[in-house]
């Protein structure tokens, strides 16, 4: 099972999206007997490396929220020390 193939949410896959559902088009009835399995294959190993890509953007981008929020935890830790509220 793939995801849905919209072009613009798979710009990666898109010539790949094109000829697959091309071939569904120019075979109704091939392709329920392998006549687009190529091209399945090919749109799977996409989706795999489009995910990859994906997963590390995300992975880079979480490094540099921790990072930021670490120095506002130390910040306002160093605030909290520096003025003790006295009750």
């Amino acid at each position: 099972m793939h995801p849905p193939l919209t072009l613009h949410k798979h710009p990666m896959c898109a010539e790949i999206i094109e000829d697959f559902q091309k071939c569904h088009v120019d075979h109704p009835i091939g392709k329920f007997f392998g006549e687009c399995t190529d091209l399945k294959i090919k749109l799977d190993r996409c989706f795999r490396q489009e995910k990859a890509v994906k997963r590390k953007v995300n992975f880079e981008e979480s490094k540099k929220l921790k990072e930021r929020l670490q120095a506002s935890r130390k910040e306002t830790a160093g605030i909290s020390t520096e003025n003790p509220v006295q009750a």
